[in-house]
Order: structure tokens, then sequence, then C-alpha cells
């Protein structure tokens, strides 16, 4: 939805401000923050088109800008967006050229801004989009962000993900092109070792177009060449960054079944054997490529004679983790059940597997990753829509921290709080007290004021729930080992009372549980949502009659025409 957003304006600029509110607003959904109402930081400073970062490179264009007055203002701090440009109508001619990789820093200044769905769109964004439209201009954007994105910014490659996902799709030539400009193989992977963030940026962008393209695509990007190189990053020589995302690249070009066999028959598992060691390593990054490493040795390239994590694992102390049955495949869940990571463009969600309506909880999470993520309180009511951007405190019915952006997050609105931004390695606790209505933030033990604004519309059926932006990762502790600072009031934890059997603590492998679908017998007339209740209810005006009563309460819109659900019927005479 947020990829047709934007095509759909894109493609009618001319249609004016009703279209550009909604770019705006498929924006906001990638970004996990629709419908804020406060913006971090200060508001733009509106800059003259004729600023000294479009780096006009020729003498005729500098003489074509020379009737245009400028001030000296290299001293003054480059602004990230521009006016609002409505674009140009069908009779206009191209813009000139712009400085693409200038673009591309101010978009990746910006991002981390939008939280307001009254912003206009960054200019920044809405150029590179138009200049990717032909095959040079397309080339010269994916060649910027390789060349500039820098190693140290967290939104870097969700910034890569976003921008390459919101441009047209490349055509058979460009994709042809760029492997030649790029001529990867095993010996560029060595080369300029000291300079890793060109390598992450590599990887990042053929993991962008891996997951963009499908079939023959796909199947064609990964070349021999390509495919060495993504190899050769993974040797213990290399960046632990390059190693992730070199990673996350083959995990996406895998998602193409011949593509999955080349790999897999590259001896890919050997390397992988070695790096699942990390998974537990105190380096925060080498964590990173230790989890993803081992995920892809129970998921996709499977090692003969290794054991399943799952299999193997201790979980008899674990009576509260991560409900794995609702969340969207993209969402990777570590077999213990209480880390998650995201490295899909969507923004997923997920929840604790127990339910609290009374008394004062607490639960803390470790910051893996410092990018963008919404972890608090949902209920059962709460929405987790990940391809519209709907996350933890993106209705009335959650609220969530978001210690990236430094915002509270409550009904798609946004407020700023007074902790710093959050970093590798720190602690983040969620007090839920239902005595006193309450919600209480902390990080390192330094608490926020209450959080009161969720118990106008609920005040029962809390769980522990969070959301991840692109490659962010968490680990979750529900009480099963000691808090790093638990507060001074009196609380309780969701392992001291929840309980769960041993069949119900298994998270299986996709393999597995694929394996486990085709077995499952459905009957004929049963629900298309559940597969478990009769299909007994007819939805109006649209007339659709393929659900339960309870999944039709759950819903706004039909799932089948997508119109909007006025009544819902039970058909007697369907029910057995």
């Amino acid at each position: 939805m947020i990829v047709f957003g934007w095509a759909v304006f894109l493609a009618s600029r001319s249609l004016g401000q009703g279209l550009l509110l909604t770019l705006e607003e498929h924006i906001a959904h990638f970004l996990g923050t629709r419908g804020a109402t406060t913006t971090m930081g200060n508001s733009c400073i509106c800059r003259d088109d004729s600023g000294p970062d479009d780096s006009v490179d020729t003498q005729q264009q500098q003489a074509e800008n020379s009737a245009v007055p400028t001030a000296d203002t290299r001293s003054q701090p480059r602004d990230p967006v521009r006016p609002p440009r409505r674009g140009r109508g069908p009779h206009e001619p191209r813009r000139k050229k712009q400085n693409v990789d200038g673009l591309v820093l101010d978009t990746l200044a910006v991002i981390r801004t939008l939280v307001d769905n009254d912003q206009e769109p960054p200019y920044s964004m809405i150029t590179l989009h138009e200049m990717a439209e032909t095959d040079e201009g397309w080339l010269d954007v994916v060649q910027s962000l390789i060349r500039v994105i820098p190693l140290e910014d967290p939104l870097g490659p969700a910034v890569i993900t976003l921008l390459l996902d919101e441009c047209p799709l490349p055509t058979k030539d460009a994709l042809q092109k760029l492997t030649e400009i790029l001529n990867l193989n095993g010996e560029v992977a060595c080369q300029d070792s000291g300079h890793p963030a060109k390598h992450r940026n590599t990887s990042a962008v053929l993991g962008c177009l891996a997951e963009k393209l499908a079939g023959p695509a796909s199947i064609g990007l990964l070349s021999p060449g390509i495919l060495e190189y993504l190899l050769q990053c993974l040797k213990l020589q290399s960046h632990p960054t390059v190693m992730l995302f070199a990673l996350i690249a083959l995990e996406k070009f895998a998602q193409t079944s011949e593509n999955k066999l080349t790999i897999s028959e590259s001896s890919i598992s050997d390397r992988l054997v070695t790096l699942e060691s990390w998974a537990n390593d105190p380096d925060y990054l080498k964590r990173q490529v230790g989890f993803c490493a081992q995920w892809s040795l129970d998921n996709l390239f499977l090692k003969e004679g290794r054991q399943l994590t799952y299999e193997k694992v201790n979980l008899s102390s674990i009576r509260a983790m991560l409900n794995s049955n609702d969340v969207s495949e993209y969402l990777k869940i570590s077999p213990h059940g209480l880390e998650a990571r995201c490295d899909a463009s969507s923004f997923e969600s997920v929840r604790c597997t127990f339910c609290v309506d009374a008394g004062v909880w607490y639960y803390e999470v470790t910051v893996v990753t410092s990018g963008v993520m919404q972890i608090g309180w949902a209920t059962r009511d709460s929405k987790f829509l990940n391809h519209e951007g709907y996350g933890i405190g993106d209705d009335e019915y959650s609220c969530a921290y978001d210690g990236c952006r430094q915002l509270i997050w409550y009904n798609a609105r946004s407020k700023p709080h007074i902790h710093p931004c959050w970093k590798e390695g720190d602690t983040v606790g969620f007090l839920l007290d239902l005595n006193e209505k309450q919600m209480i933030f902390f990080l390192n033990g330094n608490q926020l004021p209450p959080e009161k604004q969720v118990f106008s519309s609920t005040v029962s059926g809390f769980f522990a729930a969070a959301s991840f932006m692109s490659y962010q990762q968490c680990e979750f502790n529900f009480g099963a080992k000691p808090f790093k600072y638990p507060p001074s009031m009196k609380f309780s934890t969701f392992n001291d009372y929840a309980f769960l059997t041993a069949e119900e603590k298994i998270i299986l492998p996709r393999h597995r549980r694929l394996a486990l679908l085709k077995q499952v017998s459905i009957r004929e007339n049963c629900c298309s949502l559940c597969c478990d209740e009769v299909a007994d209810t007819q939805l109006k005006p649209c007339g659709h009659s393929d659900l339960c009563m309870d999944c039709a309460l759950q819903l706004e819109t039909c799932p089948l025409c997508r119109k909007e659900i006025v009544s819902r019927i039970r058909q007697i005479s369907h029910i057995s």
C-alpha cells in the first residue's frame, strides 16, 4: 500500500495538494508514525532555490543561475527540507539535475523528523524519485546511496531501503548497467576494508533490490560475481556490519527458490555455523550477525547433521514469551521467544503471550539496535497493520516509547520526552499500574512522568508489545532473569504468573511450520480468516459471507473487496 500510494502521487503530481497529503501519509506509514501531530526538534527553515547545496557542476549552469541574487550561506547549516514543490505539470520541462549526493544526505537528515502528517514531503525525496524515473537517474541515485550514506547513522540502511523501495522498478537495462558499474566479485570485497560503509551500503542496496524484484529478474541479478562478493563479505576479516548486511542480502535473494538453491550449493552454511556463535556476544553488532546467522541456519540454509536451535534450547524457566502465532512471516523471533528482529521494509509488530487485567506489572527491553522502534503496551483491540505502518502507539488502545526519535506515542500522535536517544545496550523499563491507571517508562532506571491517555479508551487486557522499523532488534525480559533496573514500588512479572505448555513454547522454523500446515484438514464451510469457526456471518453492504462473527467484529473493511463494513449479520442457517 505504501509503494502504491507513492506511485499514485508521483504519477499525478499535477493534481496538487490533495495527493501531496496522500504522499505524506504513506511516508509516515512506512516509518510507523501515521497520524502524528507533534514534530521533534525545530521546524524547517525555508531557503531559496539557489542555495549552495545545489552544487552546480558546470560553468553553463553557473551562468544560468548568475541572475539569481545569492548570499554567502556556506557557514549556515544545511536545511534538509525546501519549500514544498507541487511537481511539474504535463507541459513543464524536467527540472535541472540536482546534486544527488546532497539530496540523499538531506533525506537522511530529515527522515527522523517525519512525525507529523501536516509536514510537507521532503523536497529531497520527491526530487530523487523524479530523477529515478529514467535509467540514468536511477543509476545516479543508487550509486549515491552506496557512496555517501555514513556507517555511523543508525537509520542509514533504512533510508536506503526507503528510497529504493519508493523509486520506480529498474528496467532490465538499468540492472545490467548497474552490475557493470559495480563490477562486484570476491576481490572487490577485499578492497577498501578500512572503509566498510561502501560495502555495507552495497550489500544493503543488493538486498533491497532482491526483495523488490521477483523471479527471473532476481535470478539474473545474482550473478556469479555478486554471489562471490557477498560470500567474501561474510569472512571473519570483514567488518561486522558488512557481514550483517551481506547475510541479509543473501537471505532476500533466497526468497526466490532458484537463488536459494544456488546460494545453498556455495557451502554458505559452513560459514554461518561459525558466525552463529556470536548470537550472545557482548558486542551488539556481532550479536546481530550471530542472530541472523542462527536464523538463516534454522530457516533457509539448512546444514546436514546440524540440530535445529529450537530442538536444543532450554525453555524450562520461560513462562512468557513473544507470540509467534500472530505475527507476519517478516519478523524474526529467536528460538527462546525473547528476542525479535525486523529486516523487512514493513513496520512489524509483536506482543507477549501473557495478558494482564489488574495489578502492577513490569518488564524490560535491552536495545540491540538504536534505530526506530515503538515499544510499550497494547490491548486486544490494538491494530497491527504492518504494510500500512500501524504499530504500537498508533491507535487509542496502545502507548509506546520511542527512544530513537525521543517520543511517546499514543493514538498515532507523538509528544517529545526528556530522555536522551537510546543506544545499543541500553535498558528500557515498562511499568503498568492498573490500580492507578498509569504507565511509566524508564531508560536505564531514569523514569519519565506517568502516561495516562490510553486509560480513557481501555482499562484491561494489556500485553507487552513492540513495533520495529527495518533492521531493528531488541531482547525482552519478562522476569525469567533478574531485572537490571527494577522500580522501587512493588510489582509482578509475567514470568511469575504466566503458563505455557511445552508445545506452546516451541517456535518452529518456517519449513517445519509449512509442513505442519500442509497436514491440516480444513472443513469446507470454515471462516476464511481463522479457519476454525463456521463462516456464518454476512457483511453489509458488500454481501460477502466467508467469515465467522468473531473475525468479522475485528474488521472495519471487507478483506475481499475492501468496502467499509456497515453491519454484520449472522446467518442462523449456517450454524451447525
